[in-house]
């Protein structure tokens, strides 16, 4: 998942297991989470408890189709439903069923995938019915799946389909020729054998397809809806989650209340050593999901506004503070002044990647020749992490050596990047590839023309910070450098479209497997995730490879060898990963931070009286 965009083990297959591929995430068959069949202790949403948050980047809209970014995402995993989640305190993570009865029968070496759909789950009211209610079926998984390739809807998340579901291609090259997409169209690979049965044929055995099913971007929608409002469906969310959007002022404030019709859902997850799951435990069990009727974000863009904020009791926990780190939790110690107001601190560290890409497409930046391979090394040879996460990240994060970060399959804590900084290795690079300096003191390209290296980032004060920074590393090796500013959300649009030379950007793991990362650096996802257009045949046989492999030895050694590829052609300047430090004030009941499915907003409840204290 782009900024803020994990093994399973047995499935039932008919009469057989698919015996696990990563042994130690446990998925089973066995609802170990959610419990529908339990006696509610509690009743539904209350209307008066109210969950204030901000986020720190604007959203960019709700249609799962379209949205890469984290903050759009939070909000669709709780609009829509996937018919795949994952349990809310198991760690490692843990697959469950989400609108499915159960995990998918996978029969013929992971090649076919039987999903079965819980029976009476309602799409949430919109005119675009009719007055009618309106059952999800599994038809709606098949015509959501099938928008991804539709050439209108110019899906960032096609890549996850793309040759994967038998048949499906097939449609979309017809649809390029035509320039319409038949949705009404057989899809061999979409089987849907009745109205709550849905087979998923592959064309090669995928051993994470249950991961990319749990993906909100794999959420139902319904057609009616999309069809009602087919030029804005990114302001029409209509689900069948725990919540409903109730109002949205772009980029400002968007306001969610809890869906009356949600199916009922009782909180029952298993509690384990951590004190912090049995705090959650204590103060859930047995309640209906979800117990909070409203939730109110406020985007809050500023660091420092937010932090205030926070201090204010105005948002009711924060999860990005880095520059008041010192303040909140000196000695990665919670202060003693918040611990007295009773906030409580949720830490671990994510499972994601931040990087800045060049873009291979360039003028400046771009391309294959050793004198731009140079460049690249020696703009990244410049760039000093070590003192981001001092001075900048406030000692909150760990430096990155691969593009597979801790905690995701594929990951080696052996690993060690052969870009390390090092300025006057940069500068001997340059002066060997002919980037001679001017009278000026900046250097030229090797015909001898002045350039410019030009980074995009946001308005934020906190940017200016990650500028300022580049600024010094390029200064010390002779470049010219500016930066230019545009919005989070039109940087997306723009980094989509290959549009930018250098950006930063961040991976949040959409499921727990190194592909999940690499799939940023694959040539045919340019123009989708690949945002810097890179594309190394090299590269792109590796990841075909592994892709198709169950777990192995040899699955492994293909992440070091594509990380050491990314590495020599300088695709990426890789920097860390961060620690998620959360405070949650204490009228905030059942916190537990999720590496995947980060809004949790349903999983809580709210104490008014602790508020008012």
């Amino acid at each position: 998942m782009v900024p803020e965009m994990v093994h399973y083990a047995p499935f039932i297959g008919g009469d057989r297991m698919l015996e696990a591929v990563r042994p130690w995430l446990s998925a089973s068959a066995v609802v170990l989470g959610l419990l529908l069949a339990a006696p509610a202790t509690s009743l539904a949403a209350d209307p008066q408890k109210v969950l204030r948050i901000a986020f720190e980047v604007a959203e960019t809209g709700f249609d799962p189709a379209k949205v890469t970014d984290n903050y759009s995402n939070q909000v669709t995993q709780v609009v829509f439903e996937r018919l795949l989640s994952y349990d809310y305190l198991a760690r490692p993570m843990k697959l469950v069923p989400g609108a499915a009865e159960a995990l998918p029968d996978v029969t013929d070496n992971g090649k076919t995938y039987l999903f079965r759909l819980r029976k009476g789950i309602y799409f949430q009211p919109d005119p675009a019915f009719k007055g009618a209610r309106r059952e999800l079926t599994v038809a709606d998984y098949a015509y959501s799946i099938k928008r991804f390739v539709d050439p209108a809807n110019r899906s960032p998340w096609r890549f996850l389909v793309d040759g994967k579901i038998v048949g499906l291609d097939d449609v979309a090259k017809r649809a390029a020729q035509s320039k319409r997409f038949d949705y009404d169209a057989k899809v061999a690979g979409l089987e849907i054998v009745d109205r709550y049965t849905l087979r998923i044929r592959l064309n090669q055995s995928d051993y994470n397809f249950a991961y990319i099913m749990a993906m909100p971007a794999m959420s139902a929608l319904a057609r009616e809806v999309i069809e009602a409002y087919p030029d804005d469906s990114n302001a029409h969310p209509v689900g069948t989650g725990p919540y409903m959007l109730k109002s949205w002022t772009r980029k400002a404030r968007i306001v969610l209340e809890a869906n009356p019709d949600y199916r009922e859902v009782i909180w029952d997850f298993v509690v384990s050593n951590d004190p912090r799951d049995q705090a959650a435990v204590a103060a859930m069990k047995g309640k209906r999901i979800p117990q909070i009727g409203r939730v109110e974000i406020s985007v809050i863009e500023e660091e420092q506004s937010r932090w205030l904020a926070f201090q204010r009791g105005e948002i009711d926990f924060i999860d990005r503070f880095g520059s008041f780190a010192p303040i909140a939790i000196p000695d990665n110690k919670l202060s003693p002044d918040l611990a007295a107001r009773g906030i409580t601190w949720d830490r671990s560290v994510e499972p994601e990647i931040t990087y800045y890409f060049f873009n291979m497409k360039d003028p400046v930046v771009g391309g294959y020749s050793k004198e731009k391979l140079a460049l690249r090394r020696a703009m990244i040879l410049a760039y000093d992490t070590a003192e981001e996460i001092r001075v900048i990240r406030k000692n909150q994060a760990i430096e990155d050596q691969m593009p597979v970060p801790a905690g995701v399959v594929g990951h080696d804590p052996a690993y060690r990047s052969i870009i390390r900084h090092d300025p006057q290795l940069a500068n001997q690079l340059l002066d060997y590839y002919g980037y001679k300096k001017g009278s000026d003191g900046y250097r030229n390209d090797p015909s001898g023309k002045p350039f410019t290296i030009v980074l995009t980032s946001e308005p934020q004060a906190t940017s200016r910070e990650y500028d300022e920074l580049w600024r010094k590393a390029l200064d010390g090796i002779g470049l010219r450098f500016e930066t230019r500013k545009s919005p989070f959300s039109d940087n997306i649009k723009a980094a989509e479209a290959c549009q930018l030379a250098m950006w930063g950007s961040a991976w949040a793991a959409d499921y727990p497997d190194g592909e999940n990362f690499m799939q940023l650096l694959y040539g045919p996802n340019s123009h989708q995730s690949n945002h810097g257009c890179y594309e190394s045949a090299a590269f792109d046989e590796m990841y075909v490879r592994m892709k198709n492999m169950p777990d192995s030895p040899e699955r492994d050694r293909l992440f070091l060898l594509m990380s050491r590829q990314m590495e020599v052609d300088g695709a990426w300047k890789l920097g860390v990963s961060r620690y998620r430090n959360v405070l949650v004030y204490p009228q905030v009941k059942g916190y537990r931070y999720h590496p995947i499915n980060t809004a949790v907003w349903e999983y809580l409840d709210i104490d008014p009286a602790a508020r008012r204290q």
